[in-house]
């Protein structure tokens, strides 16, 4: 994968039909680690890359981009806990989200670690999305425990001033909301420093000037945050 190919400008992980394109994905400090290792695939140390962040932090965003710029495809939790032994897809690499919800399901881990095994085999890759990091997933098949911490992990953290004022505005956008910049600069100082709680905000806010038959100014927005 090829510099030229990774995302500038963001979308996150939410409803109504955000924008998952290459070109929707801001690259900044708290995420620069995550779009680093993905730019080396296929050249990664291990078959596996665990990508891991709270709930809108751009691993659906980010496992999309990688998926159509490596021709990988996406297995379901749904699949993973079916079949404990897998065969792994004529594609070079495959994407499985929310991968540490599946930790505890006795043929899930079965079925991860059959693909891993595939995986290094073949000279394919495995994308893991998860909201922790591989070492803080409940496990109990010690191989896949083993294989999972030794592959490389890349954490999303906590957006800064400048990405979370993108964030709130690509959400708004999103929806196709147009947002004022003097919105933006009353609600920052003010909200919970988080992704979590600038979905929040913005679903929130959407739907009380839906109710309200309101714009969405800083007086909506200083009732929002009030509750």
């Amino acid at each position: 994968m090829s510099t030229a190919g990774i995302p500038r400008q963001l979308s996150l992980d939410l409803d109504p039909r955000p924008a998952l394109g290459r070109d929707d994905f801001l690259v900044a400090p708290c995420n620069a680690d995550a779009v680093a290792w993905l730019d080396k695939f296929p050249d990664w140390p291990a078959p596996a890359l665990i990508i891991s962040g709270a709930p809108g932090s751009g691993k659906t965003h980010l496992a999309r981009v990688f998926m159509a710029q490596t021709e990988a495809i996406q297995l379901t939790a749904e699949m993973l806990k079916r079949d404990a032994t897998p065969h792994f897809p004529d594609f070079p690499a495959i994407v499985i989200e929310d991968a540490d919800t599946l930790a505890g399901d006795a043929v899930a881990e079965e079925a991860m670690f059959h693909l891993y095994n595939q995986a290094r085999e073949r000279g394919a890759g495995i994308l893991f999305t998860a909201t922790r990091p591989a070492a803080r997933w409940p496990l109990n098949l010690a191989d896949l425990i083993s294989r999972l911490r030794a592959a490389p992990s890349a954490e999303i953290g906590a957006p800064d001033d400048a990405l979370l004022t993108a964030v709130l505005a690509k959400l708004f956008a999103d929806r196709q909301i147009k947002i004022d910049a003097d919105v933006l600069g009353y609600v920052l100082p003010r909200m919970e420093r988080s992704f979590a709680a600038a979905l929040s905000f913005v679903a929130d806010a959407d739907r009380h000037a839906l109710e309200t038959k309101r714009r969405i100014t800083v007086p909506l927005a200083r009732q929002v945050l009030n509750g």
